[in-house]
């Protein structure tokens, strides 16, 4: 059986994985849609995706607020692992994390074959940049450590034994993080498949003031500033 799989990066279902999906699957806030989002502007029934000749397809189904790809409106699309959807208030993330690390191999591999790649923005072009008020035109280098990995087996384990105020605090900082993120993304420009992704400099800067931040929040757990 052919299934699909999307995340939840954004909306009142923020956080969910909805996993396996066997298809055909609709989308839509109706009670019978196989992925079901409590979205007040998302349709009743507002897109189906479906397999067709190996590709999978996303199908619009005339709802009132639209559907859009990677930032894209869009009626009808062929969709791969990594493109966001946005629905509504919310924004799903396609594909499971293998898939998405698979997708990023062969992209990566194909480049290196071509010569082609993805130029890295120096420091003092991004300095240069500022001044401008946005970026040069060169695309920033998308490619993370190979040691790096969203797999649910590779993620570091949440503490369990945390009191109602530390866990309520903990929930303000990662909603505070999300926020920052979200805000980054969520105008990004992308080419037609999706490989290539563009940001203005206001939202690089915010993805660096969220580093920054978690940085931050590091140290602070590892070194605990003395209470007085």
């Amino acid at each position: 059986m052919t299934t699909v799989t999307f995340l939840v990066l954004e909306g009142v279902d923020k956080g969910r994985v909805f996993r396996d999906l066997p298809v055909p699957v609709t989308i839509g806030r109706e009670e019978g849609n196989v992925l079901r989002l409590n979205d007040e502007r998302v349709s009743r029934y507002h897109a189906k995706i479906q397999f067709d000749e190996g590709d999978t397809i996303l199908t619009d189904l005339d709802s009132t607020n639209g559907t859009r790809v990677n930032g894209a409106t869009v009626q009808i699309r062929r969709l791969r692992a990594g493109d966001q959807l946005s629905i509504g208030r919310t924004m799903l993330l396609y594909g499971t994390m293998e898939e998405i690390e698979a997708r990023r191999a062969s992209y990566t591999k194909a480049s290196a074959g071509t010569g082609g790649g993805v130029q890295t923005i120096r420091a003092n072009e991004l300095a240069e940049a500022g001044g401008r008020g946005k970026l040069p035109s060169k695309k920033i280098d998308a490619q993370l450590p190979p040691e790096w990995s969203a797999r649910d087996e590779d993620i570091p384990p949440m503490p369990n034994k945390l009191s109602g105020a530390q866990s309520a605090r903990l929930a303000e900082i990662f909603d505070y993080l999300h926020r920052g993120v979200t805000i980054s993304v969520e105008n990004i420009d992308a080419n037609e498949d999706g490989t290539e992704v563009k940001l203005g400099f206001n939202e690089w800067q915010t993805i660096q003031a969220v580093q920054m931040l978690l940085a931050r929040f590091g140290r602070l757990v590892a070194e605990p500033e003395p209470r007085n």
